[in-house]
C-alpha cells in the first residue's frame, strides 16, 4: 500500500510542477494559444490519472486487499499503469514544449510512443478489473459458504 501512496504522491507533485512549467514556459515565450499545444493537458492528466486514480486504487486495496487476492494481476496493473501514465504524460510534455518553442511536433514516432502509453493504460485498466474481480469473489466466498447451498 505504501508503494501506491508514494507513487500517487509522486504523480501529484509532477502534476503540480507540470502546471508551473506550462505557465512559466508560455509566459517566457509569449505563447497565448492554449489550444495549439498539449502542454496545458499534462497538468490534468498527471493529477487525475496519476494522483487521484491511484488514490482510488489505494482505497480499493484497503477495502479488498487486491494485492493479496490477485498478486500477479495487481503487480501487472501497477507497472502497466505507472508506465502508461509516465509515457503518456512525458510525450504530452515533449510535444507541447516543442510546439511552444516553435518546433515541429508532428513526428510519427511521437504518436507511436504516445500510443504505447495509452495502450499500457488500457491494459492496466483491464488487469485492474481482473484483480478487483478476484478480490470481490474471495470476499464473497465466506458469506456464500455460511449461507448454505442456494441461499445467495
Amino acid at each position: 500500500m505504501m508503494r501506491l501512496l508514494y507513487t500517487a504522491f509522486t504523480f501529484g507533485a509532477a502534476g503540480v510542477l507540470s502546471g508551473l512549467y506550462y505557465r512559466e514556459l508560455t509566459k517566457a515565450h509569449e505563447f497565448t494559444d492554449r489550444s495549439a499545444s498539449q502542454l496545458p493537458l499534462v497538468h490534468t492528466h498527471l493529477l487525475v490519472l496519476g494522483f487521484i486514480f491511484l488514490l482510488v486504487v489505494l482505497a480499493l486495496e484497503k477495502a479488498f486487499a487486491l494485492s493479496h487476492a490477485a498478486p500477479r494481476a495487481f503487480t501487472w496493473f501497477y507497472w502497466l499503469w505507472t508506465l502508461g501514465v509516465g509515457v503518456t504524460g512525458g510525450m504530452m510534455l515533449l510535444k507541447g514544449t516543442l510546439v511552444v518553442l516553435g518546433n515541429d511536433a508532428g513526428s510519427a514516432a511521437f504518436a507511436g510512443i504516445a500510443g504505447l502509453g495509452h495502450t499500457a493504460l488500457a491494459a492496466g485498466v483491464i488487469v485492474l478489473f481482473i484483480a478487483v474481480r478476484a478480490a470481490v469473489r474471495s470476499a464473497e466466498t465466506p458469506r456464500l459458504a455460511a449461507a448454505g447451498p442456494g441461499k445467495y
